[in-house]
């Protein structure tokens, strides 16, 4: 539904330095649910019941019923398309991944020189303390978690990520995803999102960046360091308060709309 808009966007808005290609996920002919895991889910009944038929409002308050649980963002192609690279850029080496909802303030052109030591990806970290490491992701109650895990794994952030697309190959990454994918069809080992997966995906295989790189949580987290999101290469909105709405953190709202042309007639119908 998007793909025209998107090409005519950068059509009239081309970018000074930069060559944009938009891609039209239907043309991908090895998408398809005998190959792909998750389009493979989402054609079940089971799931299409859990996802996209609501219970009454009080059964979906209660622990893993959690409505949030049951958003079906969660197995959109489009999020689990990272897990795919080497197939959309078959002639790639190496890729800098970079989601929808970042900013970029700074040129990233020395995160291509980083040596990854051999790991896959390169990400930032997110673990201070006790948080955010794997026990907060994966369920280790279930014996398959507990046995390949370490529930003190640190945690790092899907958003802006360098890929070693070689080494992803050699390694059969993209194998390794549908493992596991597959092993979670009844979601009892993770819950929501791709970052459970992708921390599984890349258990020990993944180097960590300097946090200066990226900086996240200004989509839900108030309390952020603004010395911090100034200097960071890249901000990242991760969470439902998104600049361009309006229950977004105020304070963060700039570092997002200094870069909006508002006297842009379509940008000018929307509520921004």
């Amino acid at each position: 539904l998007n793909f025209p808009s998107m090409r005519m966007w950068f059509l009239i808005n081309p970018p000074s330095k930069a060559t944009i290609e938009v891609q039209n996920i239907d043309d991908f002919k090895w998408l398809n649910s005998s190959y792909c895991s998750v389009l493979r889910q989402l054609e079940s009944a089971r799931i299409k019941e859990y996802y996209f038929k609501a219970n009454h409002p009080s059964s979906l308050s209660a622990g893993s019923d959690n409505l949030k649980y049951r958003n079906p963002k969660y197995l959109s192609m489009l999020n689990h398309l990272r897990f795919y690279l080497p197939e959309v850029y078959p002639k790639l080496n190496k890729i800098l991944f970079l989601d929808d909802d970042i900013v970029v303030q700074k040129d990233l052109t020395p995160l291509w020189s980083i040596d990854l030591k051999g790991m896959v990806i390169g990400a930032v970290e997110t673990c201070k303390e006790s948080f955010h490491r794997f026990d907060k992701y994966l369920n280790f109650s279930n014996p398959l978690i507990s046995s390949n895990f370490s529930p003190d794994a640190c945690g790092w952030a899907f958003g802006m990520n360098m890929f070693d697309l070689k080494e992803w190959k050699k390694r059969n990454i993209t194998g390794i995803y549908h493992r596991w994918q597959d092993l979670n069809e009844d979601r009892t080992l993770w819950k929501l999102g791709t970052l459970p997966p992708g921390l599984i995906t890349f258990y020990k295989l993944t180097y960590p960046l300097d946090r200066g790189w990226h900086v996240l949580g200004l989509g839900y987290d108030p309390t952020l360091n603004l010395t911090e999101i100034e200097n960071a290469a890249v901000v990242h909105y991760n969470g439902n308060y998104k600049p361009w709405l309006n229950l977004a953190v105020s304070k963060y709202k700039s570092f997002w709309s200094k870069y909006v042309m508002f006297d842009n007639p379509y940008l000018q119908v929307c509520n921004l």
